[in-house]
């Protein structure tokens, strides 16, 4: 079952949030189940968590955010697209949703918000897993490599099965065949008149991207107070040292790697990535429930 759930963001932005599993038959139970707030990265949809979701939902209330400017959430085309944005229309998600106190699971730009909401909103978030999300600065050279990266797309694509294989083989920021990411792109392809266009605007991704590369964000990641899985995968983005810095400088931080998978960890080792975020998961229930057990007089 997939079910669509319309949430209002910051300046009235329409965003799509998903539950793509089956709710709890018991009322009682569903009110119970811990939230979990799933937000993809740059470019990505919340269906890219489906798999995640729905081992998630059998102990948890999952739900994957299409965050602005994504998947079937609106894309004003003036933005805004800032940070705050982002971050305001996960909080707004969560308190309409009812999921708080909740466990964000974020990839890359989503585990950026993920973390930026713990450290404004701690009511709010439960725990933090930060999947393959670097907290130093990339700089200017990186913008121009994704923009030049973007003219390169040989838009518009005839098929699905062409967007597969230049995302997976023929794209020259692969450095070996990846079947896993290719089907990533072939999801936030949507067909037109003249062939497969993504469902995003690369100018607004862009846009988005701009508001964190220049910018390191070590202060932000220091604030967030509640439990925080820095996971990485072994041919990710996220370097080892840098991610064990990260974990030194969370006040409650854990480390955790996948072997090979490169950034898209959850979508390259599937069962690595469950391996790795379901301990997490399952030590914060057993805290909680340590927490909710009565002191004997």
């Amino acid at each position: 079952m997939v079910r669509r759930i319309d949430v209002t963001g910051t300046d009235g932005v329409r965003l799509a949030a998903w539950e793509f599993a089956d709710p709890p038959k018991e009322r009682a139970e569903a009110a119970g189940a811990p939230g979990v707030l799933l937000l993809h990265g740059l470019m990505g949809r919340a269906s890219h968590w489906a798999p995640t979701a729905r081992w998630l939902a059998e102990r948890h209330r999952a739900v994957g955010l299409d965050q602005r400017g994504h998947g079937r959430s609106d894309k004003p085309a003036d933005g805004p697209y800032t940070r705050d944005a982002y971050v305001s229309d996960a909080e707004a998600a969560i308190e309409q949703l009812d999921l708080g106190p909740v466990t964000v699971v974020g990839h890359a730009m989503g585990a950026l918000t993920g973390w930026q909401l713990a450290a404004k909103r701690p009511d709010l978030v439960r725990a933090v897993v930060i999947c393959d999300m670097r907290a130093s600065a990339l700089g200017a050279a990186s913008q121009r490599e994704w923009s030049d990266w973007f003219d390169s797309w040989p838009l518009p694509f005839a098929t699905l099965a062409d967007v597969r294989k230049w995302f997976g083989e023929d794209d020259p920021w692969v450095e070996r065949p990846s079947p896993a990411r290719g089907e990533f792109y072939a999801e936030v392809m949507a067909e037109g008149e003249d062939g497969w266009r993504p469902v995003f605007s690369r100018r607004q991704m862009l846009r988005s991207r701009a508001t964190w590369v220049f910018d390191a964000h070590w202060e932000e990641l220091a604030q967030v107070r509640c439990p925080a899985l820095v996971l990485r995968g072994l041919d990710g983005e996220l370097g080892r040292a840098e991610a064990q810095e990260m974990v030194r400088v969370l006040p409650r931080g854990q480390y955790a790697e996948v072997a090979d998978a490169g950034h898209l960890v959850h979508y390259d080792q599937p069962e690595g990535w469950r391996a790795a975020v379901e301990p997490f998961l399952e030590q914060l229930a057993e805290d909680n429930r340590d927490d909710r057990e009565p002191v004997a007089p």
